[in-house]
């Protein structure tokens, strides 16, 4: 890395002019090429202006690495990564920096003094943001307290509420470690209710968790406890038999672990990348609900010729009772717009009057094609956040035999698999959720399934 500096040097050649009145001086300017990286330059002190609540001991250490700066291009690209990570501490609003040369008794003549000027965020600040489900659009209203006592604690307390009578309330305290600022600790209380008009009934969660949320060469890992009591009800006199022999209370105490692998350039219409989450969840550390539960996603997309991208998404899971049968509200559901097209939600497997049972194994996988609109209009604007799209998707949920071979039960879930095609368009909205509406043809189903050929709208985050 070099930078050109302009020196000044006065001529006494033929081009100076002398009166009794002036003296004009022409002056030349002389180049010089500076090598950056073979300029000495050495980190003596380091300030941070601004603190007011937060403590010294919390933000050292994120500035050490500038000590070890022997040249002056090292020195600039440490400055710029200890802002980062000063920015990452999610407590400053904002950051600059002043670079100046040494001063002092000790000053050394490659000497330099950083300083960053901080502004530290609100003690108290409020949120009002919306979210979106699959088909359910929710609105969320908050406040938010953040680095309370002045090594980047947190605490948000959220009042949420959607458009299928869904209703929350949530206060979480959060604490990064000091051995690791990317690791977290964190506990929340909460309460969450909603109806499930798919299944005939309605759920209200209270609980309490803890969790541990830290990163690895294997992805980001969230390692929690959840104690949660839960209500569920009918919603009307229609709800089947089976699913009222379920209503009531029970409560659940369960250890939950996912790891993350998130390696697409864009979550919604990414052009290359994949994706990985594993989830596993045991029930049965007290209360009346015990069960193994293991779950996977994997995404790979590929770009093709004429910014055509292919994608092959994959998602199953697996539970199994330890005591008697499993709960309704604790099982996998398969259909909908986003993920099993052609289907409604929760519109294919096990099923009783009308009601979607869910299952204790499921399968799902989609193959899709997406290519710019025809003609590109738009083209570098607005028309960059279409896709149109063509898709093959196929998934089934069935109830597995634990006492029967692995064989067997494979065979069942090829046996009675659902099958459906299709071409729409994809909007990206904004980053945070996608919007489809395909024109679906279900070329397979089982009767009791809940079918939605022809035109099909969905919206949301998650979608294979």
């Amino acid at each position: 890395m070099g930078v050109v500096y302009a020196k000044e040097l006065p001529s006494n050649g033929p081009n100076q002019v002398d009166d009794s009145h002036s003296q004009h001086e022409v002056v030349e300017r002389e180049e010089v090429e500076v090598d950056l990286a073979k300029t000495p330059a050495h980190v003596q002190k380091v300030h941070i202006d601004g603190l007011g609540r937060t403590k010294n001991d919390f933000v050292t250490d994120e500035v050490d690495e500038l000590f070890k700066a022997e040249n002056f291009e090292d020195m600039i690209k440490k400055c710029a990564e200890t802002k980062m990570k000063l920015n990452n501490l999610g407590i400053f609003k904002k950051i600059s920096i002043l670079v100046d040369t040494s001063k002092g008794e000790k000053a050394r003549p490659d000497g330099y003094e950083v300083t960053f000027k901080v502004e530290e965020m609100r003690r108290v600040g409020g949120t009002l943001n919306t979210h979106v489900g699959t088909n359910d659009g929710t609105v969320s209203v908050g406040a938010k307290l953040p680095n309370i006592f002045g090594r980047g604690e947190k605490f948000d307390a959220t009042y949420t509420y959607g458009t299928k009578n869904t209703v929350g309330y949530n206060a979480t305290f959060r604490r990064p470690l000091k051995i690791n600022k990317k690791w977290s600790v964190s506990s929340s209380i909460y309460r969450y209710s909603g109806d499930f008009p798919w299944s005939g009934y309605s759920e209200t969660n209270t609980g309490i968790d803890l969790n541990f949320n830290f990163k690895s060469i294997f992805g980001d890992h969230a390692l929690g406890w959840d104690g949660v009591w839960r209500d569920l009800g009918c919603i009307n006199r229609q709800t089947a038999f089976v699913v009222r022999e379920q209503c009531g209370h029970t409560l659940k105490s369960s250890l939950k672990h996912t790891v993350v692998q998130d390696h697409r350039d864009n979550k919604i219409l990414p052009n290359h990348g994949s994706y990985l989450r594993i989830t596993e969840e045991f029930a049965g550390l007290g209360g009346d609900v015990q069960f193994l539960k293991h779950d996977m996603e994997l995404q790979l997309n590929r770009s093709f010729i004429l910014d055509t991208v292919l994608q092959l998404c994959l998602a199953g899971g697996v539970m199994k009772g330890l005591h008697g049968k499993t709960m309704l509200n604790d099982r996998f559901y398969v259909g909908g717009p986003l993920t099993l097209r052609g289907f409604n939600l929760r519109g294919a497997g096990p099923n009783s009057d009308g009601n979607s049972l869910g299952a204790e194994t499921y399968l799902c996988g989609g193959l899709h094609m997406y290519t710019p609109l025809p003609f590109r209009p738009g083209k570098g604007g607005f028309g960059e956040l279409f896709r149109t799209h063509f898709f093959v998707n196929a998934g089934n949920a069935v109830n597995v035999d634990f006492n029967t071979t692995a064989i067997e039960n494979l065979q069942q879930l090829v046996d009675t698999v659902r099958l459906t095609y299709g071409m729409g368009v994809v909007l990206n909205l904004g980053g945070v959720a996608r919007l489809e509406l395909n024109y679906c043809i279900p070329v397979k189903s089982q009767p009791g399934d809940s079918v939605n050929p022809g035109v099909q709208f969905g919206i949301g985050v998650s979608y294979l």
